[in-house]
Protein backbone atom coordinates (compact mmCIF):
# COMPACT_ATOMS: atom_id res chain seq x y z
CA UNK A 1 0.00 0.00 0.00
CA UNK A 2 1.41 3.48 -1.20
CA UNK A 3 2.14 5.88 1.63
CA UNK A 4 0.33 9.19 0.47
CA UNK A 5 1.67 12.38 2.17
CA UNK A 6 1.34 14.38 -0.68
CA UNK A 7 -0.83 15.79 -4.18
CA UNK A 8 2.25 14.50 -6.23
CA UNK A 9 1.98 10.56 -4.80
CA UNK A 10 -2.06 10.38 -5.67
CA UNK A 11 -0.96 11.76 -9.45
CA UNK A 12 1.91 8.92 -9.74
CA UNK A 13 -0.83 6.47 -8.82
CA UNK A 14 -3.39 8.24 -10.90
CA UNK A 15 -1.71 8.37 -14.06
CA UNK A 16 -1.05 4.29 -13.64
CA UNK A 17 -4.59 3.40 -13.34
CA UNK A 18 -5.98 5.91 -15.58
CA UNK A 19 -6.10 5.41 -19.71
CA UNK A 20 -4.14 7.78 -21.42
CA UNK A 21 -6.66 9.66 -22.99
CA UNK A 22 -8.12 10.75 -19.66
CA UNK A 23 -4.89 11.28 -17.88
CA UNK A 24 -4.50 13.77 -20.49
CA UNK A 25 -7.63 15.29 -20.61
CA UNK A 26 -7.14 16.64 -17.08
CA UNK A 27 -3.15 16.87 -17.43
CA UNK A 28 -2.72 19.53 -20.03
CA UNK A 29 -3.76 22.90 -21.06
CA UNK A 30 -4.51 24.63 -24.17
CA UNK A 31 -2.12 25.71 -27.40
CA UNK A 32 1.89 25.58 -25.68
CA UNK A 33 0.48 25.01 -21.92
CA UNK A 34 2.43 28.27 -20.85
CA UNK A 35 -0.44 29.61 -18.60
CA UNK A 36 -1.05 25.55 -17.48
CA UNK A 37 2.78 25.73 -16.42
CA UNK A 38 2.68 28.91 -14.66
CA UNK A 39 -0.46 28.31 -12.46
CA UNK A 40 0.97 26.10 -10.62
CA UNK A 41 4.79 27.59 -10.82
CA UNK A 42 3.75 31.17 -9.85
CA UNK A 43 2.57 30.10 -6.66
CA UNK A 44 6.37 28.83 -6.19
CA UNK A 45 7.38 32.65 -6.39
CA UNK A 46 5.77 33.93 -2.95
CA UNK A 47 7.01 32.57 -0.04
CA UNK A 48 5.76 32.72 3.36
CA UNK A 49 6.60 34.16 6.74
CA UNK A 50 7.91 32.67 9.41
CA UNK A 51 6.64 33.57 13.00
CA UNK A 52 7.78 32.25 16.42
CA UNK A 53 6.56 32.36 19.91
CA UNK A 54 2.74 32.33 19.40
CA UNK A 55 -0.31 30.52 21.14
CA UNK A 56 -1.19 28.06 18.50
CA UNK A 57 -3.89 25.76 20.57
CA UNK A 58 -6.93 25.92 19.02
CA UNK A 59 -6.24 26.07 15.37
CA UNK A 60 -9.14 26.26 13.02
CA UNK A 61 -9.60 26.13 9.28
CA UNK A 62 -13.38 26.13 9.52
CA UNK A 63 -14.68 29.03 7.26
CA UNK A 64 -18.10 29.60 4.89
CA UNK A 65 -18.65 29.96 1.10
CA UNK A 66 -21.33 32.27 -0.43
CA UNK A 67 -22.69 31.65 3.15
CA UNK A 68 -22.35 27.67 3.76
CA UNK A 69 -20.07 26.51 6.78
CA UNK A 70 -17.08 24.51 5.55
CA UNK A 71 -14.51 22.36 6.84
CA UNK A 72 -11.94 24.51 5.53
CA UNK A 73 -11.94 27.13 2.25
CA UNK A 74 -11.73 24.18 -0.22
CA UNK A 75 -14.35 23.33 -2.39
CA UNK A 76 -14.04 20.62 -5.58
CA UNK A 77 -14.48 22.44 -8.78
CA UNK A 78 -16.73 21.24 -11.30
CA UNK A 79 -14.55 19.02 -14.04
CA UNK A 80 -15.97 17.54 -16.59
CA UNK A 81 -15.65 13.95 -17.77
CA UNK A 82 -14.83 12.69 -13.71
CA UNK A 83 -16.84 9.34 -14.46
CA UNK A 84 -14.32 8.49 -16.57
CA UNK A 85 -11.64 8.92 -14.57
CA UNK A 86 -13.16 6.27 -11.97
CA UNK A 87 -16.20 4.64 -12.45
CA UNK A 88 -19.27 6.57 -10.92
CA UNK A 89 -16.83 8.82 -10.32
CA UNK A 90 -19.28 12.14 -9.64
CA UNK A 91 -20.73 10.37 -7.50
CA UNK A 92 -17.29 9.26 -5.23
CA UNK A 93 -16.08 12.53 -5.77
CA UNK A 94 -19.26 14.24 -4.10
CA UNK A 95 -19.61 11.89 -1.69
CA UNK A 96 -16.03 12.49 -0.36
CA UNK A 97 -16.93 16.23 -0.13
CA UNK A 98 -19.77 15.16 1.94
CA UNK A 99 -18.21 13.88 4.56
CA UNK A 100 -15.03 16.24 4.49
CA UNK A 101 -17.39 18.97 4.84
CA UNK A 102 -16.24 21.04 2.00
CA UNK A 103 -18.77 22.25 -1.35
CA UNK A 104 -18.74 19.72 -4.56
CA UNK A 105 -19.65 21.20 -7.86
CA UNK A 106 -21.00 19.16 -10.74
CA UNK A 107 -20.24 19.69 -14.17
CA UNK A 108 -22.50 20.43 -16.52
CA UNK A 109 -20.59 17.87 -18.89
CA UNK A 110 -20.33 15.46 -15.93
CA UNK A 111 -21.12 11.57 -16.50
CA UNK A 112 -23.44 11.19 -13.60
CA UNK A 113 -26.38 12.85 -13.73
CA UNK A 114 -27.70 15.64 -11.61
CA UNK A 115 -30.16 13.14 -10.20
CA UNK A 116 -27.83 10.53 -9.97
CA UNK A 117 -25.61 12.57 -7.85
CA UNK A 118 -28.83 13.80 -5.47
CA UNK A 119 -29.48 10.15 -5.16
CA UNK A 120 -26.23 8.80 -4.02
CA UNK A 121 -25.76 12.03 -1.30
CA UNK A 122 -27.53 13.71 1.64
CA UNK A 123 -26.66 17.27 1.75
CA UNK A 124 -27.02 19.82 -0.73
CA UNK A 125 -24.33 20.30 -4.01
CA UNK A 126 -23.43 23.18 -6.06
CA UNK A 127 -23.93 22.97 -9.73
CA UNK A 128 -22.17 24.28 -12.53
CA UNK A 129 -23.73 24.98 -15.83
CA UNK A 130 -22.14 26.71 -19.27
CA UNK A 131 -23.15 29.96 -21.20
CA UNK A 132 -25.37 27.83 -23.63
CA UNK A 133 -27.93 29.17 -26.44
CA UNK A 134 -30.50 27.01 -25.99
CA UNK A 135 -33.02 28.39 -23.43
CA UNK A 136 -35.13 25.69 -22.93
CA UNK A 137 -32.42 23.11 -22.33
CA UNK A 138 -30.56 25.82 -20.17
CA UNK A 139 -34.42 26.47 -17.77
CA UNK A 140 -34.71 22.96 -17.46
CA UNK A 141 -31.22 22.14 -16.47
CA UNK A 142 -31.59 24.95 -13.77
CA UNK A 143 -34.54 23.62 -13.11
CA UNK A 144 -33.52 20.01 -12.54
CA UNK A 145 -30.88 21.82 -10.21
CA UNK A 146 -32.90 23.52 -8.16
CA UNK A 147 -35.20 20.12 -8.28
CA UNK A 148 -32.37 17.69 -7.06
CA UNK A 149 -31.44 20.32 -4.36
CA UNK A 150 -28.43 22.34 -5.84
CA UNK A 151 -27.93 25.10 -3.32
CA UNK A 152 -25.17 27.09 -5.79
CA UNK A 153 -25.13 27.60 -8.90
CA UNK A 154 -21.55 28.14 -10.72
CA UNK A 155 -21.95 29.80 -13.98
CA UNK A 156 -18.62 28.95 -16.27
CA UNK A 157 -18.44 32.63 -18.15
CA UNK A 158 -14.77 31.87 -20.22
CA UNK A 159 -16.11 28.96 -22.66
CA UNK A 160 -18.14 30.89 -25.02
CA UNK A 161 -15.47 29.60 -27.64
CA UNK A 162 -13.54 26.88 -26.54
CA UNK A 163 -9.27 26.90 -26.77
CA UNK A 164 -7.47 24.12 -28.30
CA UNK A 165 -6.19 21.30 -26.12
CA UNK A 166 -3.50 19.07 -28.79
CA UNK A 167 -3.66 16.32 -26.83
CA UNK A 168 -7.42 16.13 -26.61
CA UNK A 169 -7.33 15.79 -30.23
CA UNK A 170 -4.34 13.62 -30.95
CA UNK A 171 -6.33 11.27 -28.48
CA UNK A 172 -9.69 11.21 -29.62
CA UNK A 173 -11.13 12.01 -26.73
CA UNK A 174 -14.77 10.70 -26.19
CA UNK A 175 -17.06 9.18 -23.57
CA UNK A 176 -17.16 6.68 -24.12
CA UNK A 177 -13.72 6.29 -25.20
CA UNK A 178 -13.22 5.66 -29.03
CA UNK A 179 -11.84 1.96 -29.29
CA UNK A 180 -8.75 2.88 -31.97
CA UNK A 181 -6.19 0.37 -32.01
CA UNK A 182 -3.78 2.96 -29.88
CA UNK A 183 -6.38 3.30 -27.31
CA UNK A 184 -7.77 -0.43 -27.28
CA UNK A 185 -3.87 -0.93 -26.40
CA UNK A 186 -3.62 1.52 -23.41
CA UNK A 187 -6.89 0.75 -21.83
CA UNK A 188 -5.49 -3.02 -22.04
CA UNK A 189 -2.74 -2.29 -19.25
CA UNK A 190 -5.62 -0.61 -17.64
CA UNK A 191 -7.00 -3.21 -16.28
CA UNK A 192 -9.01 -2.13 -12.64
CA UNK A 193 -10.14 0.85 -14.52
CA UNK A 194 -11.96 -1.31 -17.06
CA UNK A 195 -13.64 -3.57 -14.61
CA UNK A 196 -14.75 -0.93 -12.51
CA UNK A 197 -16.09 0.83 -16.18
CA UNK A 198 -17.24 -2.28 -17.26
CA UNK A 199 -19.92 -2.86 -13.81
CA UNK A 200 -21.66 0.62 -14.24
CA UNK A 201 -24.23 1.57 -16.42
CA UNK A 202 -22.64 5.62 -16.13
CA UNK A 203 -20.43 5.69 -19.47
CA UNK A 204 -22.09 8.67 -21.09
CA UNK A 205 -22.61 12.52 -20.23
CA UNK A 206 -25.66 12.25 -17.68
CA UNK A 207 -27.03 15.53 -17.95
CA UNK A 208 -26.91 15.77 -21.79
CA UNK A 209 -28.25 12.96 -23.94
CA UNK A 210 -32.06 12.33 -23.68
CA UNK A 211 -32.46 15.87 -22.21
CA UNK A 212 -30.80 18.38 -24.73
CA UNK A 213 -33.18 18.11 -28.18
CA UNK A 214 -31.98 15.82 -30.55
CA UNK A 215 -29.46 14.13 -28.36
CA UNK A 216 -30.60 10.80 -27.92
CA UNK A 217 -27.49 8.50 -27.94
CA UNK A 218 -23.33 9.42 -27.38
CA UNK A 219 -23.52 9.76 -31.21
CA UNK A 220 -25.74 12.32 -31.69
CA UNK A 221 -23.46 14.22 -28.67
CA UNK A 222 -20.54 16.14 -30.80
CA UNK A 223 -22.80 18.22 -33.06
CA UNK A 224 -25.35 19.11 -30.43
CA UNK A 225 -22.01 20.49 -28.36
CA UNK A 226 -20.55 21.96 -31.41
CA UNK A 227 -23.82 23.98 -31.60
CA UNK A 228 -24.07 24.56 -28.42
CA UNK A 229 -22.27 27.69 -26.49
CA UNK A 230 -23.04 31.01 -27.68
CA UNK A 231 -20.26 33.13 -28.65
CA UNK A 232 -22.76 36.11 -28.29
CA UNK A 233 -22.25 35.93 -24.45
CA UNK A 234 -22.65 39.44 -23.31
CA UNK A 235 -23.62 40.94 -19.63
CA UNK A 236 -26.65 40.97 -20.41
CA UNK A 237 -27.28 37.57 -21.43
CA UNK A 238 -25.46 36.73 -17.61
CA UNK A 239 -27.56 39.09 -15.89
CA UNK A 240 -30.24 37.21 -17.37
CA UNK A 241 -29.09 33.59 -16.64
CA UNK A 242 -28.41 35.06 -12.88
CA UNK A 243 -32.44 35.88 -12.83
CA UNK A 244 -33.07 32.20 -13.58
CA UNK A 245 -31.91 31.01 -10.19
CA UNK A 246 -33.02 32.46 -6.68
CA UNK A 247 -29.99 31.32 -5.14
CA UNK A 248 -26.22 31.99 -4.62
CA UNK A 249 -24.54 32.29 -8.05
CA UNK A 250 -20.87 32.11 -8.42
CA UNK A 251 -19.63 33.46 -11.93
CA UNK A 252 -16.19 31.39 -12.78
CA UNK A 253 -13.26 32.60 -15.31
CA UNK A 254 -13.05 36.29 -14.07
CA UNK A 255 -9.19 37.18 -15.26
CA UNK A 256 -9.44 40.98 -15.45
CA UNK A 257 -10.51 43.49 -12.97
CA UNK A 258 -12.70 45.48 -15.24
CA UNK A 259 -14.75 41.74 -15.42
CA UNK A 260 -15.03 41.14 -12.10
CA UNK A 261 -16.52 45.00 -11.50
CA UNK A 262 -19.17 44.08 -14.54
CA UNK A 263 -19.53 40.53 -12.31
CA UNK A 264 -20.26 42.58 -8.91
CA UNK A 265 -22.76 44.57 -10.92
CA UNK A 266 -24.84 41.73 -12.63
CA UNK A 267 -25.57 40.32 -9.04
CA UNK A 268 -23.43 37.98 -8.36
CA UNK A 269 -22.95 36.12 -4.97
CA UNK A 270 -19.11 35.40 -5.72
CA UNK A 271 -16.74 35.34 -8.47
CA UNK A 272 -13.56 32.40 -9.43
CA UNK A 273 -10.61 33.93 -10.37
CA UNK A 274 -9.43 31.30 -13.11
CA UNK A 275 -8.34 30.77 -16.51
CA UNK A 276 -9.91 27.56 -16.96
CA UNK A 277 -6.66 25.86 -15.43
CA UNK A 278 -4.65 27.11 -18.28
CA UNK A 279 -7.04 25.53 -20.78
CA UNK A 280 -8.62 28.33 -22.39
CA UNK A 281 -6.77 31.32 -23.36
CA UNK A 282 -2.98 30.45 -23.57
CA UNK A 283 -0.70 33.14 -22.62
CA UNK A 284 -2.66 34.40 -20.21
CA UNK A 285 -1.54 35.28 -16.71
CA UNK A 286 -1.70 32.76 -14.30
CA UNK A 287 -5.05 33.22 -11.69
CA UNK A 288 -2.59 34.02 -8.38
CA UNK A 289 -0.86 36.74 -10.29
CA UNK A 290 -3.91 38.34 -11.41
CA UNK A 291 -5.66 37.86 -7.85
CA UNK A 292 -4.22 40.79 -6.34
CA UNK A 293 -5.73 43.39 -8.40
CA UNK A 294 -8.91 41.77 -8.71
CA UNK A 295 -9.03 41.94 -4.74
CA UNK A 296 -7.96 45.39 -4.67
CA UNK A 297 -10.72 46.28 -7.56
CA UNK A 298 -13.65 44.33 -5.85
CA UNK A 299 -13.05 42.35 -2.95
CA UNK A 300 -14.75 45.40 -1.10
CA UNK A 301 -18.24 44.49 -3.10
CA UNK A 302 -18.20 40.56 -3.89
CA UNK A 303 -16.29 37.33 -2.77
CA UNK A 304 -13.58 36.34 -4.32
CA UNK A 305 -12.50 32.49 -4.80
CA UNK A 306 -9.54 31.67 -6.47
CA UNK A 307 -8.55 28.17 -8.33
CA UNK A 308 -6.11 26.94 -11.28
CA UNK A 309 -2.94 26.02 -10.21
CA UNK A 310 -3.45 24.92 -6.80
CA UNK A 311 -1.76 21.82 -5.88
CA UNK A 312 -1.30 21.90 -2.16
CA UNK A 313 -2.49 23.46 1.09
CA UNK A 314 0.29 26.08 1.30
CA UNK A 315 -1.10 27.40 -2.32
CA UNK A 316 -4.26 27.59 -0.55
CA UNK A 317 -2.96 29.70 2.15
CA UNK A 318 -1.42 31.87 -0.16
CA UNK A 319 -3.97 32.45 -2.16
CA UNK A 320 -6.21 33.04 1.19
CA UNK A 321 -3.52 35.32 2.63
CA UNK A 322 -3.69 37.78 -0.88
CA UNK A 323 -7.40 38.19 0.08
CA UNK A 324 -9.51 35.34 -1.96
CA UNK A 325 -11.94 34.11 0.48
CA UNK A 326 -12.73 30.26 -0.44
CA UNK A 327 -10.61 28.03 -3.47
CA UNK A 328 -11.22 25.31 -5.90
CA UNK A 329 -9.70 22.58 -6.58
CA UNK A 330 -9.71 20.57 -9.86
CA UNK A 331 -6.47 18.56 -10.71
CA UNK A 332 -5.97 17.62 -7.16
CA UNK A 333 -8.67 15.68 -6.38
CA UNK A 334 -8.71 14.09 -9.80
CA UNK A 335 -5.42 12.52 -9.10
CA UNK A 336 -6.82 11.09 -6.09
CA UNK A 337 -10.52 9.73 -7.55
CA UNK A 338 -8.36 8.48 -10.73
CA UNK A 339 -5.90 6.86 -8.31
CA UNK A 340 -8.07 5.39 -5.44
CA UNK A 341 -11.45 6.25 -6.08
CA UNK A 342 -13.43 8.05 -3.17
CA UNK A 343 -11.14 6.88 -0.80
CA UNK A 344 -8.41 8.76 -3.20
CA UNK A 345 -10.77 12.11 -3.05
CA UNK A 346 -10.56 12.04 0.85
CA UNK A 347 -7.02 11.32 0.70
CA UNK A 348 -6.43 14.44 -1.61
CA UNK A 349 -8.50 16.51 0.97
CA UNK A 350 -6.61 15.49 4.04
CA UNK A 351 -3.60 16.21 2.19
CA UNK A 352 -4.30 19.78 1.81
CA UNK A 353 -5.94 20.20 4.81
CA UNK A 354 -3.15 18.73 7.03
CA UNK A 355 -0.79 21.15 5.17
CA UNK A 356 -3.23 24.43 5.10
CA UNK A 357 -3.13 23.67 8.89
CA UNK A 358 0.38 22.89 9.83
CA UNK A 359 1.57 26.20 7.44
CA UNK A 360 -0.92 28.24 8.70
CA UNK A 361 0.74 27.53 12.40
CA UNK A 362 3.96 27.94 11.56
CA UNK A 363 3.36 31.57 9.85
CA UNK A 364 1.73 32.30 13.34
CA UNK A 365 -1.83 32.09 12.83
CA UNK A 366 -4.97 30.02 14.36
CA UNK A 367 -7.76 30.81 12.39
CA UNK A 368 -7.68 30.76 8.45
CA UNK A 369 -9.75 33.71 8.95
CA UNK A 370 -6.93 35.98 10.06
CA UNK A 371 -5.02 35.53 7.35
CA UNK A 372 -3.63 38.34 5.10
CA UNK A 373 -0.93 39.62 2.85
CA UNK A 374 1.25 40.16 6.65
CA UNK A 375 1.99 36.52 5.99
CA UNK A 376 3.57 36.78 2.69
CA UNK A 377 6.59 37.53 0.97
CA UNK A 378 5.37 38.72 -2.49
CA UNK A 379 8.73 39.45 -5.37
CA UNK A 380 8.56 43.22 -6.28
CA UNK A 381 6.99 43.36 -9.54
CA UNK A 382 4.91 39.99 -9.10
CA UNK A 383 1.87 41.37 -10.96
CA UNK A 384 4.31 41.88 -13.67
CA UNK A 385 5.27 44.73 -15.57
CA UNK A 386 2.92 45.38 -18.87
CA UNK A 387 2.72 47.72 -21.59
Amino acid sequence: MAVITEIEDLKRLYKRRVPKMFYDYAESGSWTEQTFRDNSSDFDLIRLRQRIARDMAGRSTTSQMVGQDVSMPVALAPVGLTGMQSADGEIKAARAAERFGVPYTLSTMSICSIEDVAEHTQKPFWFQVYTLKDDDFMKRLFARAKDAGCSTLVITVDLQIMGQRHKDIKNGLSAPPKLTPSSIVNMMTKVPWGLEMLGTKRRSFGNIVGHAKGVSDPGSLASWTAEAFDPSLNWERIKQFRSWWDGPVILKGILDADDAKEAANVGADAIVVSNHGGRQLDGALSSIRMLPQIIDAVGDKIEVHLDSGIRSGQDVLKALAMGAKGTMIGRAYVYGLGAMGQAGVTQALEVIHKELELSMALCGERNVADLSRDNLLIPKGFQGEWE
